[in-house]
């Protein structure tokens, strides 16, 4: 009797036997700190490497009903996508995985359309279009996705030069929307450009989610491929990206990639939960109430700053991107006579100690800078007292 107590007690024990009473007793496991990992407070922004945003529950709950069933993943890519088109005011549109995926497909299918033999001829571009012309402005550090499928970036800086450079070799012109300023040459400027060439321009806007308007802006600016982040602002699954545009191009995208084997995007699968995730995040996104939403920042801005200023020789300022991470930025300064410590100090401080905090990772010697639209409620306040303690123990 004694072994059958103890086998039933063991079976009990596991997940697919436990008790509602069994079950009510467990805890989450604390698997970072198992792992020896620390989590942060984040008033850097959404960051990659700092795992970008939070999904709100009814992200991940959509994804947890989409994880216990099977569907045919090119007709959730073709549900998916429709909806999104629609919300954005698309033609055509796909989920990838993340914004750089959507970089690779969506040059991908400039180049091979939806001709399977070129499909699985690239990145040997031999007798295709094997060149991608770009402003020298707009190279960035992430234009490796579109060379990975072979083509050569050809740089330019006027109008006249790409004029003289389009040629039938060229496949795509792409534009970085956070580079625009730094460029001679507009986004609608681009638009016109590649319409008189009949050259495909695709926009990377990843980061550039607010203000709201923004993610249907650069489809009806003429743009023929555009993409987003869904990690981002949106917070959707950080694996997520936007990629729409002209429905050729997205059709020809999609045989570029996952499920369909031998593409040069095979391994950038994104799955059924995923798709569904991003979907419920841009459905949140869109109905969030932006300007209350703006407000809350602010009041958290000013938080921290009141804190911070009440040290002497203590300044700053707010300062909010034009184009992408369009939030307020808080930028704070001291006298370094005076407060003995400099913002990559305290930005070590503020990290080596509880509550471990990041902060954004400017390369600026004399700015201490955060952002405050990551953070959770509470922790706005969190952030003002560790940033005044780490400074007042430097006061001379």
């Amino acid at each position: 009797m004694s072994s059958r107590r103890t086998f039933f007690e063991a079976l009990a024990s596991l997940p697919f036997f436990s008790t509602k009473a069994t079950a009510a007793k467990l805890k989450t496991p604390d698997y970072f700190k198992d792992l020896g990992i620390r989590p942060f407070i984040n008033a850097a922004g959404t960051y990659t490497t700092l795992t970008a945003s939070l999904m709100p529950q009814e992200v991940m709950d959509a994804m947890e009903y989409a994880s216990k069933h099977f569907v045919h993943l090119t007709k959730v890519q073709d549900a998916v996508g429709a909806r999104i088109a629609t919300l954005l005011q698309a033609e055509s549109a796909m989920v990838t995985s993340g914004a750089s995926g959507a970089l690779t497909v969506g040059t991908a299918g400039c180049i091979t359309g939806t001709d399977n033999k070129k499909i699985l001829q690239i990145p040997d571009l031999t007798g295709l279009k094997d060149e991608v012309l770009v402003q020298k402005a707009h190279r960035y550090g992430y234009d490796h996705a579109v060379r990975a499928c072979g083509v050569k970036m050809i740089e330019i800086e006027t109008e006249e030069e790409f004029h003289r450079k389009a040629s039938p070799r060229t496949a795509m012109a792409l534009f970085f929307n956070d580079a625009e300023k730094r460029g001679r040459i507009d986004g609608k400027g681009w638009v016109q450009l590649g319409k008189q060439h009949g050259i495909p321009t695709f926009i990377d806007a990843s980061a550039d989610s607010l203000p709201v308007e923004r993610l249907s802006l650069y489809n009806k600016m003429g743009f023929d491929l555009v993409t987003f982040s869904g990690g981002k602002g949106i917070c959707a699954p950080q694996s997520t990206g936007i990629l729409m545009g002209r429905k050729n191009l997205i059709e020809a995208a999609r045989l570029n990639t996952s499920p369909y084997s031998d593409s040069i995007a095979r391994g950038m699968k994104v799955n059924k939960e995923e798709m569904i995730g991003l979907l419920v995040a841009l459905e949140m996104f869109l109905k969030r109430d932006h300007n209350a939403e703006w407000k809350e920042w602010e009041r958290r801005v000013d938080t921290i700053r009141k804190s911070a200023e009440k040290l002497p020789t203590v300044t700053s300022s707010v300062e909010v991107p034009e184009i992408a991470n369009h939030t307020p930025h808080l930028k704070m300064t001291w006298d370094q006579s005076k407060i003995k410590i400099s913002p990559l100090e305290v930005k070590k401080k503020l990290f080596d100690t509880e509550p471990c905090i990041e902060v954004t990772p400017s390369t600026d010697q004399t700015n201490l800078v955060v952002t405050v639209w990551m953070l959770k409620p509470g922790e706005a306040e969190i952030v003002a007292k560790r940033i005044q303690d780490v400074l007042k123990s430097a006061v001379a």
